[in-house]
């Protein structure tokens, strides 16, 4: 047989690989958070008609020759760059204007962050990571996302909830400098004593949870919320996850990474801090998908699917001629 009809054959399917990437991308412009992909294709295999050799007294040196056997995809690349903006005017839907994930996952009671605030490996497992900040306050107080996992944060260690008229490390610290607790889940704190003036954070579940008219995630990450009374208390501070080497994320469907391996340390800080990006309130971030450039790769795909197409049916002409060579 010919090896011109298996080189043809492996374009198809690489070819179709990356057709299988622009169809995803495509379907995705609208999906919030969606971060586009992109394919690169690398050659296969060879054969040797010749093999090199060095040049003597007598004779020079010789070239190899070689066949090769079409190509392969090299490998599947989410681009990471930040999305536009889309204002909801939700006060708990934000995005990250930069780099970083927020921690989403089950309810853990602690999450351990050592050197550097670096998570535990085998906790971050059992997490996932996203982008999309489209937040909202569960029935008993948590903060959640669309698919019901609890969002994690900095609640602050034995602080007491104050009021907006308050620097952040007086309002939700002990007094002036903010010393934070290890991550978990961002709840709203119980009803204060009214008898009270510095109440302490309380999620104990046979306690009224405060009343707030308003919550709102601010530049910061910090969580606020106005109560009944007209006050407005700060009760904690949305995590963002710093990934040493995002593209090692494995995109496990929802809009969520799983940290599986390869990723280097992954450090939680507040937004803008380390190596992460400040948020953007009340929106969310859009696809970065660009449809300019996925209809141009569209259209450079189906140019060489034909191609390989073309060179299978070239090839099964080729061995046609053969065959009648013999009548």
């Amino acid at each position: 047989m010919l090896r011109s009809m298996f080189s043809g054959v492996s374009g198809l399917r690489t070819h179709q690989n990356k057709m299988d990437v622009i169809g995803n991308n495509i379907a995705n412009v609208n999906t919030v958070g969606f971060k586009s992909g992109r394919v690169t294709f690398k050659d296969s295999i060879y054969q040797n008609i010749y093999s090199s050799s060095e040049g003597n007294n007598v004779y020079g040196g010789s070239n190899p020759s070689q066949v090769g056997y079409g190509s392969q995809v090299s490998a599947v690349s989410v681009n990471f760059g930040t999305g536009s903006y889309e204002p909801t005017g939700y006060g708990t839907d934000c995005m990250i204007n930069g780099s970083g994930f927020f921690i989403v996952g089950p309810k853990l009671e602690d999450m351990d962050t050592g050197l550097n605030n670096a998570i535990d490996g085998n906790q971050i497992s059992q997490m996932y990571l996203t982008r999309v900040g489209e937040f909202t306050i569960d029935g008993d107080g948590y903060l959640v996302d669309a698919n019901k996992n609890v969002v994690y944060g900095f609640v602050p260690k034995n602080a007491a909830i104050g009021t907006d008229n308050m620097n952040l490390g007086t309002a939700i610290g002990e007094g002036g400098n903010l010393t934070y607790d290890r991550l978990k889940p961002i709840r709203i704190p119980i009803q204060p004593d009214d008898d009270t003036e510095s109440p302490e954070i309380s999620y104990k579940d046979d306690v009224e949870l405060m009343n707030f008219t308003s919550i709102s995630i601010d530049a910061n990450g910090v969580i606020s919320g106005k109560s009944s009374n007209g006050n407005t208390y700060k009760f904690g501070v949305v995590g963002v996850a710093s990934v040493t080497n995002p593209n090692a994320l494995e995109n496990s469907g929802n809009s969520y990474y799983k940290a599986v391996s390869n990723t280097g340390d992954i450090q939680a800080f507040e937004p803008g801090k380390g190596a992460t990006g400040v948020l953007q309130s009340g929106c969310l971030e859009m696809s970065n998908v660009d449809l300019a450039t996925e209809f141009s790769n569209m259209i450079t795909t189906q140019r060489g699917f034909q191609a390989c197409s073309k060179m299978i049916t070239v090839s099964d002409e080729m061995l046609q001629e053969l065959v009648n060579l013999k009548r």
